[in-house]
């Protein structure tokens, strides 16, 4: 029988066929269908093809329609719609491209002989036309995500990379795609085009989700961008292209968003160019690249590794090297205490290795390293050296230094309760000094306390490397509430928004889950200072700043509550400081006993020192 539904009104319908018993009619007939449908003008078109697109996502390694010429048809009429835009405008055509890439994309994503079956069947042609943006990003989003499927196997990446001008359309599209998206639809919600509000919500929403989704495809379509330059990057031939000067400095910045976070976008690229003895050197004369990467590297970002990998490779170059060690050698000195960080095994004994292979190579020529640089390798090397020293102390030794160690944090916060921030920051420094080495709670404790320190001594910097340092002593590593929430502040003061915010946003699941009652005396209550910097950074960090101010859609000094979509009102902002301040600008101290604790730590005094604009929540010292 030709037809499973005797009233359906479509000869030869692709649902029907579908539905055919017999196996080998159903294959002739699917055939039959992929080979005709790019030629035919009938309305409905589009219906078919949302139901291969839907098919291809939830089976992409079934071989079925890969073996009937698929991809011949999903090429046939992607051409179709560049070149015919009568027939593009005619029913719900327009959609058709968009689902042709798709899908193009979902069954080489696995597969590689899916994907040299479509390379053979011409898809990469109309995908590059796409690329082009001869019709939208929306489209642009479809053909870079197939294109990078494509550049994923050995087999099918050079004939992607024969086609020159790829590598070139997306490192431009990697630097304009925010700003694409955003004023080709987010800013003028009335302008949006009706088909890609329908791609982005599938009709189940508003405009509030549609512009929550264009963020998240922005995301997706720089990403996916970066995701197949870095296929290229691991081909010596490419690296001079991909490592133009204005592109390398955007690099860090590429992200991800919150709403991405499993890309490693801007950071996985420099880890790629940096394995190459060709791209550190360009990577190398970039200090706001090499800047970047030690914030990096410091902070909580799941991509922390990949960091610490550039600046590890970039100082054992030795003709990269001597560009980078100052920046670069305080920031791993403070991560020498790590011992293991994802798949990284004793990772600090590599940061030591390194950096004495520096100091050796560097010697006392004109590219020789300063004092300090060589001074703090010695101090590190030299815990080392205590630790190993304390496993032959008797117990009793141990306990007279724990005790010592006790006594000064003690008088440092008792300096602290007084207002002699310095003198406590002394006292910290020296219970260091005596604390033993394998006394790693305890060490963490001081760090983050002197941590504190520095943030009221408007020494962000050193905020940030205690906080460090402190995190990295911390089992789990980077789980340290309290370090988290003052090294958030630092980054605040720095104005290095994704940083803080990733660090106010971990310090907030910690307090859901701690059992300190400083912490968790809210009841898993989001604190509140905690709440307005995360709502500060997210706005600071958002995804289209930078195209908003651009265009208009904020002001360059002005929050973007507006054109984020959460207008507050000005009080919301208040920091925790200015919000518990008195007419002097700071907080008046309180006679309550039961404020000033013991051994537990005592109350920060955080108000009665902070400036106006540091969003200070109060933490007890421990």
């Amino acid at each position: 029988m030709d037809k499973l539904i005797p009233d359906c009104p479509y000869p030869g319908c692709f649902f029907c066929v579908m539905k055919e018993g017999n196996p080998n009619k159903r294959r002739t007939s699917i055939m039959k269908f992929f080979r005709e449908l790019p030629s035919q003008d009938d309305d409905g078109q589009v219906l078919p093809i949302s139901g291969l697109w839907n098919t291809a996502m939830a089976h992409p390694n079934d071989p079925e329609f890969i073996e009937l010429g698929i991809f011949e048809c999903m090429a046939a009429l992607i051409w179709k719609g560049l070149k015919n835009r009568r027939w593009l405008s005619h029913d719900q055509n327009i959609y058709i491209p968009y689902y042709a890439a798709h899908i193009i994309g979902s069954y080489t994503m696995n597969m590689e002989d899916f994907a040299e079956t479509a390379v053979n069947a011409g898809v990469i042609p109309p995908l590059v036309e796409l690329l082009r943006g001869r019709l939208t990003w929306v489209e642009q989003r479809v053909a870079v995500r197939a294109l990078g499927h494509l550049a994923t196997y050995a087999s099918t990446f050079p004939a992607v990379a024969s086609h020159g001008e790829i590598l070139e359309l997306c490192i431009q599209l990697a630097m304009s795609s925010l700003e694409i998206v955003y004023s080709h639809f987010y800013q003028y919600a009335d302008r949006r085009l009706s088909y890609h509000c329908d791609l982005l919500t599938r009709g189940m929403g508003g405009v509030e989700m549609e512009s929550r989704k264009a963020e998240e495809w922005a995301s997706q379509l720089q990403c996916w961008s970066l995701q197949l330059i870095n296929c290229f990057a691991f081909k010596p031939e490419f690296i001079s292209t991909i490592c133009n000067p204005e592109f390398l400095v955007k690099l860090p910045g590429m992200w991800g968003g919150l709403v991405n976070e499993n890309s490693p976008a801007g950071i996985g690229l420099l880890r790629t160019i940096c394995h190459h003895k060709f791209g550190r050197g360009p990577v190398s004369s970039c200090p706001s690249v090499i800047e970047a990467l030690c914030n990096i590297a410091r902070s909580s970002d799941d991509w922390q590794y990949m960091a610490i990998d550039c600046l590890l490779w970039l100082l054992q170059d030795p003709n990269t090297s001597h560009k980078v060690i100052e920046k670069a050698a305080p920031a791993v000195l403070d991560l020498a205490e790590i011992s293991t960080l994802g798949d990284h095994k004793k990772l600090g004994d590599s940061i030591l290795n390194v950096l004495q292979e520096c100091i050796q190579s560097h010697g006392t020529g004109r590219n020789s390293i300063s004092n300090r640089i060589k001074e703090d390798v010695e101090e590190i090397l030299h815990s080392k050296e205590r630790f190993k020293w304390e496993k032959s102390m008797p117990k009793e030794d141990l306990h007279i230094k724990q005790a010592a160690a006790l006594v000064v944090k003690l008088e440092g916060n008792s300096l602290f309760s007084s207002g002699n921030i310095s003198g406590a920051a002394s006292k910290y420094s020296e219970a260091l000094a005596l604390c033993p080495v394998r006394s790693k709670k305890e060490r963490v404790v001081l760090y983050s306390n002197r941590a504190q320190c520095y943030l009221l001594l408007q020494q962000p910097l050193r905020a940030i490397s205690d906080a460090t340092r402190a995190l990295c002593l911390h089992n789990p590593v980077n789980r340290h509430a309290k370090s988290l929430w003052r090294r958030a502040q630092a980054y605040d003061m720095l104005g290095l928004a994704k940083e803080s915010l990733l660090d106010a946003i971990l310090f907030i699941n910690e307090c859901s889950q701690s059992t300190d009652p400083d912490l968790s005396s809210r009841q898993n209550k989001v604190p509140d200072y905690a709440e307005r910097l995360v709502k500060k950074q997210m706005r600071a960090a958002w995804l289209f700043r930078e195209a908003a101010v651009k265009h208009g859609g904020i002001d360059c000094e002005a929050d973007v509550g507006d054109a984020y979509g959460q207008g507050t009102d000005d009080s919301e902002w208040e920091t925790a400081s200015e919000s518990d301040a008195g007419n002097d600008g700071r907080k008046e101290r309180s006679n309550d006993d039961d404020e000033w604790k013991n051994d537990e730590g005592i109350a920060d005094k955080i108000d009665k020192h902070s400036t106006r604009g540091s969003s200070f929540g109060c933490l007890s010292f421990t």
